[in-house]
């Protein structure tokens, strides 16, 4: 293997594997591990493209600052290349992307500016709309504009599609692949490059629930009217200015729960950790293989690593509060629980436990409140304002046990009661202890009930 110079380098050559444990009908599926891209995206390739190719154009220099609207990965290849080329990068996102790709975008030194994502293009609050305003009102500043940028789809018609053919080959060809559509790069990319190397590729759109991408292309027809999804970096509501869906012939639908169970079930059978949008992708692919009468070739992507969606789609919690993992409904209080304490969920804390123990636990866990159990008994419950109001003005007062400032009037509710008996619960600021006889249950808070009744609507 080759010394490299730069992390600039590794862009690109990413591998294929072969699936194996997947139900691919009479076809052989093959999945491009684009998350092995040092930004751990597809969008590297495109980041590395529009930046030299502005470069060379004159139109930026080391220094500048950057602009751009992205819904994550596109930014973090742009934060990459910006980085090791010296450039300032100021990036619009909306509000649905996770966190871990924040987290990474500041990470590497670029400026976020969070805006809505329930908002379509035109409207000022869209981000990429945004984008090119904040790029028009910064002295200096340019506009990536990875929408309208042909350096995009320049990426993966020269780079990504023959490097696709060339790995192939040795399988003996490729018949179909099937890709997502955000900015469109990577489908047109693509389907120029094949139109003129491969022409007989067949050419497959996956798209989320919501997007009027997949009505497009197998209707004919443009919608003016989108919905939300949550999957991550494709689906659109517009075509964009770059985008060539000419040699697209096929396109499937796939909603959110489908999409991250295949991409939970692509972890559990091939050992591949891929992102929401690989979960969408790999959905559409099976669906076409299963419907195959004869045997294809068939590859798709795994556009980004499914590391930056640990707090979301690989979150047994987050499923579960957003109706894509079921659980058997019993019929009373304990459908709402989110960690019932009989499967060890809840997180407790015992009466003789430091309070700098509890405070620690409300921190790993993102939660405001623990019961306090004596073994499989509940004596108390301690919350962010026990804790803080015992130990303001003596911050020693954390080595005291919990028992001096938990609260051990409990105002408990049996698991059968109605649900609108949570209600006075939580008008007097507390939190609901739910019991059957003096077996302690769960607890059930504001937004436990706020999740239960999205998921009735859903």
């Amino acid at each position: 293997m080759a010394i490299h110079n730069s992390v600039l380098e590794l862009i690109g050559a990413t591998p294929i594997i072969k699936a194996q444990r997947l139900d691919t009908g009479v076809c052989e599926l093959y999945l491009k591990l684009e998350s092995q891209n040092p930004g751990g995206s597809i969008k590297d390739r495109i980041g590395l493209s529009m930046i030299e190719a502005a470069e060379k154009a004159g139109k930026i220099k080391p220094g500048d600052t950057l602009v751009e609207g992205t819904a994550g990965n596109t930014g973090i290849g742009l934060a990459l290349v910006a980085q090791q080329k010296g450039y300032k990068l100021l990036l619009v996102v909306p509000d649905k992307m996770s966190r871990e790709k924040i987290f990474n975008l500041k990470a590497m030194g670029a400026q976020v500016v969070l805006t809505r994502s329930d908002v379509a293009k035109g409207h000022p609050d869209y981000y990429q709309d945004m984008a090119d305003r904040i790029a028009r009102e910064t002295p200096g500043a340019y506009f990536i504009n990875q929408f309208g940028n042909p350096d995009n789809p320049a990426a993966h018609e020269f780079g990504t599609g023959p490097e696709i053919l060339q790995q192939m080959a040795e399988a003996g060809g490729i018949d179909a692949i099937v890709f997502g559509c955000g900015s469109s790069g990577t489908m047109t990319g693509l389907s120029r490059c094949f139109a003129s190397k491969s022409p007989h590729t067949e050419l497959v759109l996956a798209d989320p629930v919501g997007s009027i991408l997949e009505e497009y292309i197998n209707r004919g027809t443009l919608s003016d009217k989108s919905a939300s999804w949550m999957v991550e970096g494709i689906g659109e509501d517009f075509l964009p200015p770059i985008s060539d869906f000419t040699r697209v012939k096929k396109a499937y639908a796939i909603s959110d729960k489908e999409s991250f169970l295949t991409a939970r079930e692509l972890l559990e059978k091939e050992g591949i950790l891929g992102g929401s949008s690989t979960g969408t992708l790999l959905a559409a692919a099976l669906k076409y293989c299963r419907e195959q009468t004869t045997p294809k070739k068939v590859l798709t992507l795994v556009p980004d690593t499914g590391n930056k969606y640990i707090s979301k789609m690989y979150n047994d919690y987050w499923m579960l509060d957003n109706g894509f993992l079921e659980r058997k409904s019993t019929g009373d209080l304990r459908d709402l629980i989110l960690r019932p304490y009989s499967q060890r969920d809840t997180i407790v804390v015992a009466p003789n436990d430091l309070l700098v123990t509890a405070y620690q636990r409300m921190k790993l866990y993102d939660v405001s409140q623990l019961p306090v159990m004596d073994g499989d008994a509940i004596v108390g419950i301690v919350d962010e304002s026990d804790v803080l109001l015992h130990v303001y003005g003596d911050e020693a007062r954390f080595r005291d046990p919990v028992s001096t400032a938990m609260v051990s009037k409990l105002d408990k509710i049996d698991v059968s009661s109605p649900i609108e008996s949570l209600l006075p619960v939580f008008d007097r600021g507390h939190v609901a202890i739910v019991v059957e006889g003096e077996r302690f249950i769960g607890l059930i808070t504001r937004i436990d009930l706020l999740n239960y009744l999205r998921r009735r609507v859903q």
